[in-house]
C-alpha cells in the first residue's frame, strides 16, 4: 500500500493530501525502467569482459589447440622439406651423376604451381593467408615427392642395367695364375712363331699344360664353340652384351655348347694347342663395339695391384708370341 502524502494549506490553514498526476507518474515509472535496462545491459558488458561463458571457455580452448596442432604441422613440414631437400641434392649430384643421367633442373620439381589462383575457394576468412600459404607448401611437397618418386624408379632401372653390366663385362683373367706357366706374350706387335716377321698380336696368350681349366670371364652367351676359324683351332667367342665378346683360341675341348648362358668364372673349356699354335696356350682376346682391344685392362676381379703390376711388365714386353 503505497504512502499517502499531505502538504499544509497556509491560506487555509491546514493539512491537504497531495494528489499525484498521472502523467508525472508514468513519466517516473519510464525513467525508472530506462535505468534500469541501462544498468542491466552495462552489468551484461562488464560480465563478458571480465568472466567467459563455458561455450566461450570451449571455444577458446579448442583455437588453442588448433594454433598448437597449426604449429606441429609447420614443424613437421619444415622437417619434410630439410628431408626432401638432402635427398634431391644426393639425387642429382651423385646418383645421377654416378649413373650418368642429367639432373632434374629445379623449375621440373617445382613445376605447376603458376598461372590459375588454385586457392581461390581459401579466401575470405580470417585466416586465409595462412591456410592458403600452409595448403601451398603441402601442394609442393607433395608434387616433389612424386617427382623423387619418379626419378628413383628411373635409378632403380639403371642401377639393374650397371650391376648386369658390371657382370657381363670380361673382368677377369680366363687362366687362374696358379695354373699358369707364365704370360707368353702381350697385346701389341710381336714377332710370329712361324715367320719371324713383326706382326700385331690382336690378344694375350698364356702358356699353361694342355687340359688347364679355362673361365668366362664375364657374364654371356656362347655364341661359337667350334674350329671353324682359320688360325684359332677349337676355339669359344662369348657376346657379354653392351657390346663386348671375348674370345678363347686353341683349346683342347669344349665345356659348352652354341647358346649356352654362362657366368663369370664358369668352366666353359680347356687349354690345348689346336689350330696355329707353337705350343699349349690360350690365346684370348676382348672385343668391344667390333674392335680388338687390349685384355690387360681387364684383370681387375682376379689380380691384385702387386699380381697385376708383374702382368703388365710381362704383356709389354716385345718377344715372340706362340701363334
Amino acid at each position: 500500500m503505497s504512502k499517502v502524502k499531505y502538504y499544509y494549506d497556509a491560506e487555509t490553514l491546514s493539512y491537504k493530501k497531495i494528489k499525484r498526476k498521472k502523467r508525472r507518474t508514468l513519466k517516473y515509472a519510464l525513467g525508472f525502467l530506462t535505468a534500469a535496462a541501462l544498468f542491466g545491459l552495462l552489468s551484461v558488458f562488464i560480465a563478458g569482459q571480465f568472466f567467459e561463458s563455458p561455450k566461450e571457455k570451449a571455444i577458446k580452448r579448442e583455437l588453442t589447440n588448433m594454433q598448437l596442432q597449426f604449429n606441429l604441422l609447420n614443424k613437421k613440414m619444415d622437417e619434410a622439406e630439410a628431408v626432401l631437400a638432402n635427398i634431391q641434392d644426393r639425387d642429382n649430384n651423385i646418383y645421377r651423376l654416378y649413373f650418368e643421367v642429367n639432373p632434374i633442373p629445379e623449375e621440373q620439381r617445382r613445376a605447376g604451381f603458376g598461372g590459375i589462383n588454385r586457392y581461390k575457394n581459401l579466401e575470405g576468412f580470417d585466416n586465409s593467408k595462412l591456410i592458403i600459404e600452409s595448403n601451398k607448401r603441402i601442394d609442393i611437397l607433395q608434387k616433389q615427392i612424386v617427382v623423387q618418386s619418379k626419378s628413383l624408379d628411373e635409378i632403380k632401372v639403371l642401377a639393374e642395367e650397371k650391376e648386369k653390366l658390371l657382370e657381363a663385362i670380361p673382368a677377369i683373367q680366363p687362366v687362374r695364375n696358379e695354373d699358369l706357366k707364365k704370360m707368353a706374350s702381350g697385346y701389341g706387335y710381336r714377332t710370329d712363331p712361324f715367320t719371324k716377321a713383326k706382326k700385331f698380336h690382336k690378344g694375350m696368350d698364356f702358356t699353361a699344360p694342355r687340359g688347364t681349366p679355362v673361365y668366362a670371364s664375364g657374364d654371356g652367351v656362347i655364341k661359337r664353340a667350334d674350329g671353324r676359324s682359320s688360325g684359332y683351332g677349337k676355339h669359344i667367342r662369348i657376346d657379354h652384351g653392351y657390346g663386348y665378346k671375348s674370345l678363347y683360341a686353341h683349346l683342347y675341348k669344349y665345356n659348352v655348347k652354341r647358346n649356352q648362358k654362362v657366368k663369370r668364372g664358369d668352366l666353359i673349356g680347356f687349354v690345348g694347342s689346336t689350330g696355329r699354335s707353337e705350343a699349349p696356350h690360350l690365346h684370348y682376346e676382348i672385343w668391344k663395339d667390333g674392335k680388338r682391344i687390349n685384355p690387360i685392362n681387364f684383370y681387375y676381379g682376379s689380380l691384385s695391384a702387386s699380381e697385376f703390376n708383374k702382368l703388365l711388365k710381362r704383356a709389354s714386353v716385345e718377344n715372340q708370341s706362340l701363334d
